[in-house]
């Protein structure tokens, strides 16, 4: 048994604790605040009421509002000079994943004295940079339950002159507030796209070779609220309770990564959005999910572990693949079962350079794998998933 638990974030969990922000101790004079280039945080009354709470603070902000579904390089970088003209001096993100992610950067590429953000990077044809100043301080608002970001160091950017959609390290937020009153105005479709992609966060952390007994009882409570929640969620949007549970099991997948760490399935997916930055982040996971596990079924790789997870989805299960039947039962009842490579575009074709891509971008999980991924293997992985 061995880990490292060291998540300096205070969060505050549960609804109604938006209302709470003007409690804590204000962390600057002058907000940037970051949200989407969507209507989301209007039609959801969030960004009224962080309006009303800053009000209470005393602190005058900034709105930024360019930040799409895949965060790209140029929409982050924007954000950093808006920020900086505005004589910004802390970060709020209100909002989803890509919204955290990119304010997450943003917060840390604001102080350095020189450089883009791209030249942050420490993965592909990132510069390597270090950041040598320590980031403004961050509040992560969550209005939506699936990566995990309010509670982790890392963001996802997307450079599309290169097809690359790799890791951004900063720094933690120094608050995160997952609220779920804000959630329930989330669409279907997205709710489960969301939610898969938290539910993936524990799954890939349970099977890695990094897991370990804090990130496991994180995971299997995770994977446990979700079988059961997220359905719910999906089909009744309005339901608080399971809005409040999924929203848990969604934070509890950024804990996982911060003690444990994802596998390869999420660098395949992310070459599959690198290409294709219209597909959805979680519709992608969900398109390659069955391929994937089922390969490490088919080899033996950590059948135990996989039992544990289908018992904690609800199965009484005794063999490996009993998990991959429970997870096409749950992609059933979130009615996500029939996604299509096709209907984004995405063609056979294509999966040789998404293949390098995987390595070339985010190969740095393929040593997670509870067994070695060959290019064969991740080629075998990307055709029996096309439809």
């Amino acid at each position: 048994m061995a880990f490292t638990w060291h998540v300096p974030t205070k969060v505050l969990f549960g609804a109604g604790k938006l209302g709470e922000l003007h409690k804590e101790k204000p962390l600057g004079k002058k907000a940037l605040i970051v949200i989407s280039n969507g209507k989301s945080t209007k039609t959801n009354g969030s960004l009224d009421k962080l309006q009303e709470e800053l009000t209470a603070w005393g602190a005058d902000y900034a709105i930024y509002n360019k930040i799409g579904a895949n965060p790209t390089e140029p929409a982050v970088q924007e954000g950093v000079d808006f920020g900086r003209e505005n004589n910004c001096d802390f970060v709020i993100g209100l909002g989803g994943g890509s919204v955290l992610d990119a304010a997450k950067a943003i917060a840390a590429v604001i102080p350095q004295k020189d450089g883009r953000v791209w030249d942050f990077v420490i993965f592909g044809t990132g510069g390597k940079k270090p950041l040598t100043e320590k980031a403004l301080p961050y509040v992560a608002i969550t209005t939506s339950a699936g990566t995990g970001s309010e509670v982790d160091a890392g963001a996802v950017i997307t450079n599309l002159e290169t097809n690359e959609k790799t890791a951004f390290f900063g720094e933690y937020p120094d608050l995160a507030i997952v609220d779920p009153i804000y959630m329930l105005t989330v669409p279907k479709h997205f709710t489960a796209y969301q939610g898969f992609d938290a539910f993936f966060h524990n799954a890939e952390g349970y099977i890695s070779n990094a897991c370990n007994e804090m990130s496991a009882m994180i995971e299997l409570t995770a994977i446990e609220k979700l079988a059961k929640y997220l359905p719910i969620a999906v089909n009744d949007g309005k339901n608080l309770e399971a809005r409040t549970q999924v929203a848990f099991a969604n934070t509890l997948g950024g804990f996982s990564m911060d003690v444990c760490v994802c596998t390869a399935e999420h660098s395949l997916e992310h070459a599959l959005s690198a290409y294709h930055p219209e597909l959805p982040h979680g519709a992608g996971l969900i398109m390659i999910s069955v391929a994937y596990f089922s390969h490490f079924v088919e080899k033996h790789a950590c059948d135990e572990k996989f039992i544990a997870m289908a018992r904690a989805m609800g199965k009484n299960a005794d063999k490996a693949e009993d998990f991959i039947d429970a997870l096409k039962e749950m992609q059933a009842a979130c009615g996500v079962d029939n996604l299509k490579m096709s209907d984004y575009g995405i063609t056979p074709e294509e999966f040789p350079k998404m293949v390098q891509n995987t390595r070339d971008a985010m190969g740095f999980l393929l040593q997670f794998d509870p067994t070695p991924l060959s290019d064969d293997d991740m080629l075998n992985i990307y055709k029996k998933s096309y439809r």
